[in-house]
């Protein structure tokens, strides 16, 4: 079964100095049929505007990944990591006890394009922790490419959680075919461009819900940057 979640049937809110488009219920947008989907809880698509940003704020028990569309992100945290996130990089943050981050777009003239994921954690109570890798454009291109995984396979960032999360680039005739277990779920989120998911035409912001079945296929996409989640329970 594939079921579509449309870009603009998301939660939306504007702040002036920051926009957010909720995937899922989040802050002030609540929706109980939209509460998470599977161990998959958050998608938050973030445009901060120059200068601005989160002030230091905290999390606990949570997988949190943040990737970069356009634009670079300024990460700093009670663990001592000062970062510079640029998009190709896939950040993952491990909240574990508890952690206290702030979050920045320092440059003047540009907003920088984002997405914050969070995942439900497996374990709880761990030691918070960081990490940061980069995936080339050409790692991506044609292919999914894993870049986050319980076990760090491929060189992917390590998540405390039973999920895993892939990132392709497809363009004109490149197309993917994934056999997938019937028992697990899929959530397929468009982050730019067009692409058809098992013939379902996704444009950005869309993404596709996948429940029993054997068989994932992108194909016709357009300027497509796609993530693909594997979700447990």
């Amino acid at each position: 079964m594939l079921t579509l979640r449309r870009s603009q049937e998301r939660g939306y809110a504007d702040h002036g100095w920051l926009k957010s488009f909720h995937s899922f219920s989040f802050a002030g947008y609540y929706d109980p049929q939209h509460m998470g989907f599977a161990n998959l809880r958050v998608i938050n698509e973030d445009w901060i505007a120059a200068g601005k940003g989160f002030g230091t704020h905290g999390h606990r028990d949570m997988e949190i990944i943040t990737y970069v569309v356009n634009g670079s992100l300024a990460h700093k945290d009670s663990m001592g990591n000062v970062k510079s996130i640029p998009p190709g990089d896939v950040q993952r943050m491990s909240a574990g006890t508890g952690v206290q981050h702030s979050e920045f777009n320092h440059a003047p003239n540009e907003t920088t394009h984002l997405l914050q994921i969070w995942i439900e954690p497996n374990v709880t109570g761990i030691t918070p922790s960081y990490e940061q890798k980069t995936f080339a454009d050409a790692e991506k291109r044609g292919t999914l490419r894993l870049v986050a995984s319980p076990d760090g396979a491929q060189g992917s960032v390590t998540i405390h959680a039973d999920a895993r999360l892939y990132a392709g680039l497809l363009d004109g005739e490149q197309k993917v075919d994934l056999a997938l277990n019937p028992a697990r779920k899929r959530y397929v989120h468009l982050v730019r461009g067009s692409l058809e998911v098992n013939g379902a035409v996704l444009a950005a912001g869309d993404a596709a819900l996948i429940e029993n079945e054997s068989q994932l296929r992108l194909t016709h996409g357009k300027d497509a940057e796609v993530l693909v989640f594997d979700l447990g329970a």
